[in-house]
């Protein structure tokens, strides 16, 4: 999804202003699935409010700027619903730890392995964050459906890095023994 329909999708949730929107992005339910920074949001929401999907608002602050709150209007409401019912592209996985294990014939095996070890370490973390959001019944269909499906993918990455994280590190350390008996 791109980042209007992203923020069409926060602002179907309830009003918001920028940085609520991006904080969905940051640690919220969003956090998992999609992407969303100030560079990207905030052009967003100035297209989406020039093609009148959107409203805005100026609310005042105490000793700040006044802040402006966007709310889903109903156009953008039927332009939200509309992209939901595309086919979806293809999932995209991005991982500077999978980078890094790519050239694991290159690192060394201590290195190695305290990478994999902070990386099962980080998904333990999300696990537990995530089991802390799951309520069920007390959760809205689609969240409580999207955060077991993430606790499937994290817990099957930690248990593959767990399954296979001896044998990565076996294999190195001889290929880096015999790169240096040569």
């Amino acid at each position: 999804m791109d980042v209007k329909t992203t923020c069409l999708g926060v602002l179907a949730m309830g009003d918001a202003s920028g940085y609520e929107i991006r904080k969905h992005f940051e640690d919220g339910p969003f956090s998992h699935f999609a992407e969303g920074g100030f560079g990207s949001i905030y052009p967003a929401l100035n297209r989406l409010t020039e093609e009148g999907l959107i409203d805005g608002t100026e609310q005042a602050q105490d000793k700040r700027p006044d802040k402006k709150v966007y709310r889903l209007n109903p156009k953008g409401f039927e332009a939200l619903m509309h992209a939901l019912g595309e086919a979806p592209g293809e999932d995209r996985y991005k991982s500077d730890l999978c980078f890094i294990l790519f050239f694991a014939d290159h690192i060394a095996p201590k290195r190695l392995e305290a990478l994999i070890d902070a990386r099962i370490a980080f998904y333990d973390e999300k696990l537990a964050h995530m089991a802390e959001r799951s309520h069920g019944q007390d959760e809205a269909i689609g969240p409580d459906f999207v955060c077991g499906f993430g606790q499937s993918v994290y817990g099957a990455a930690r248990q593959y890095l767990i399954d296979n994280k001896a044998a990565l590190l076996e294999r190195v350390a001889a290929a880096q023994n015999a790169n240096a008996a040569e």
